[in-house]
């Protein structure tokens, strides 16, 4: 068995964290015991890359019951719980190639070796397993079937490959699911980066200038949680629908470089590059932080701050203090990756319980389709969609009602009207 983690010893701890975990996520207790009876991936080799955390444990542990081998590498140099990897290595027989603070050469070697099993699934998180994939030779995705795809940056790179006719497998974007969307990127990433804000800083946020740059899903969850937690929440946005959205839920609307003069604190969660930039940087008060919730480290232009500085220093944890010629000082958080899991735990359990439920659901689909679907990306099936919330209601003690048969008709229907 091929693995490379940190140290093998850390194992005892992460089963307990793992073991946590697995208390908050019943939805992919239930389909993990569904796989047992009736093996969707016997004889399939899974390939992820994902973050390497307790919840993704219980997902790998989900698809081995169902037969599969999964192998795991990171899909972020800054969130891989190295205890967790252990556990995964010697309790379960996982292989998994993780190491927290591997540097770039390190994490590409780590996606190469779980290609080098001719996998027949792909699970991603960002895509850079998939575009991997596409660079490497021909063998290498001759065998895939499909693959599933976990966040808004992965889908929107994959889209692309597919709009210009070189994506060469089916994936689907598990990211787009309502149970994944609604829950995760909103509840998860407003809670998670929050938690990864606080834990860095200490730093009280009642009062404070708050500005979330982009409106999305995970905008809207972290502006929701900073505001109840007293913050003066300012939206930067380029999309006129989402702009007006957030001044329709009470924020103050600006463009960045308005927002950079004031504000206290700064969340980039777009997915697009440079959003925070030199220009921004000069303006800003002495002291700001800044952080990035989006999945790569492009939000935030780090290079042009390193040039416009004239002295970094680390000071607690992962703040990289950058002093300016101005005499203010600007702190990154996280080496501006993702600060929910750079200086956080990243989503709890209860909410990727619904997203991996989705990636482990999406794939049991594509081994029941095998080369029964076109080379695109695919949104979730509708039923498994409503089949996760309703597995999650049903873990909550929540009963909703169903449609009548007369009211079923009526909804198809044309005829009936006033």
């Amino acid at each position: 068995m091929k693995y490379h983690i940190k140290k093998i010893k850390l194992a005892e701890k992460g089963k307990k964290r793992i073991e946590w975990a697995a208390g908050e996520m019943p939805v992919l207790r239930l389909i993990k015991k569904e796989f047992i009876k009736k093996k969707p991936f016997k004889g399939l080799q899974i390939a992820a890359c994902l973050h390497v955390t307790s919840e993704t444990a219980i997902l790998m542990q989900t698809l081995k019951a169902g037969g599969a081998t999964p192998y795991l590498c990171a899909s972020n140099p800054l969130s891989t719980q190295d205890d967790v990897a252990a556990s995964l290595v010697k309790h379960d027989r996982i292989s998994v190639f993780a190491i927290h603070g591997e540097d770039n050469r390190t994490y590409y070697q780590h996606i190469r070796s779980v290609l080098n099993i001719k996998p027949q699934i792909t699970m991603d998180d960002g895509a850079d397993l998939v575009a991997t994939v596409h660079r490497s030779p021909f063998t290498v995705h001759r065998g895939i079937i499909g693959g599933t795809e976990e966040t808004t940056t992965g889908v929107i790179r994959l889209k692309s490959m597919a709009d210009r006719g070189i994506l060469r497998y089916p994936i689907i974007a598990v990211n787009d699911a309502r149970t994944k969307r609604f829950f995760d990127n909103r509840y998860g990433t407003g809670q998670s980066t929050i938690d990864g804000i606080l834990r860095a800083t200490n730093r009280l946020l009642a009062g404070s200038n708050f500005v979330v740059c982009g409106y999305g899903w995970c905008g809207r969850g972290i502006a929701m949680r900073a505001r109840g937690m007293g913050a003066k929440v300012i939206i930067t946005e380029v999309d006129p629908l989402k702009a007006l959205e957030a001044s329709m839920d009470g924020y103050q609307v600006m463009p960045l470089i308005e927002a950079a003069g004031i504000g206290d604190i700064f969340i980039t969660a777009s997915g697009d590059i440079n959003l925070i930039d030199k220009r921004h940087f000069r303006v800003m008060k002495d002291g700001a932080i800044v952080a990035n919730a989006g999945h790569f480290n492009v939000e935030i232009n780090i290079p042009a701050l390193k040039r416009v500085a004239k002295k970094k220093k680390r000071m607690r944890g992962l703040i990289d203090q950058y002093l300016l010629p101005n005499g203010k000082r600007i702190n990154l958080l996280g080496e501006g990756r993702l600060v929910n899991l750079a200086c956080a735990e990243g989503h709890p359990p209860t909410v990727m319980d619904m997203s991996f439920a989705n990636q482990a659901l999406s794939a049991a689909y594509l081994s029941k389709m095998k080369g029964g679907l076109e080379k695109r990306v695919y949104p979730v099936p509708s039923q498994i969609d409503e089949r996760i919330a309703r597995l999650k209601l049903r873990s909550l003690g929540i009963r909703v009602d169903r449609l009548t048969k007369a009211q079923e008709i009526y909804l198809k229907s044309w005829e009936l009207g006033t």
